[in-house]
């Protein structure tokens, strides 16, 4: 089927407007990937520190550490 060119320029028209909108999709993902990382290592830093608060207690009051290796659970990011 051959196009008119009124057909045409609408089919080229969505192409530049679709296109457009998914480049704008793109970076809205990684501008939101982005807050989600530094969200997380935020957290995994908290943890970490929490991690070594109850380590310290424990060694203070002499009992085993029942969460000792846990810290390292899930920190690749």
């Amino acid at each position: 089927m051959t196009l008119n060119d009124e057909q045409r320029s609408f089919h080229e028209n969505i192409l530049q407007v679709t296109r457009k909108e998914i480049e704008d999709l793109d970076e809205a993902i990684e501008r939101e990937l982005a807050k989600v990382k530094d969200t997380l290592a935020e957290l995994q830093s908290a943890k970490k520190a929490a991690h070594q608060m109850y380590d310290a207690a424990c060694l203070r009051l002499g009992i085993p550490n029942d969460l000792s290796g846990e810290e390292d659970e899930g920190e690749a990011v």
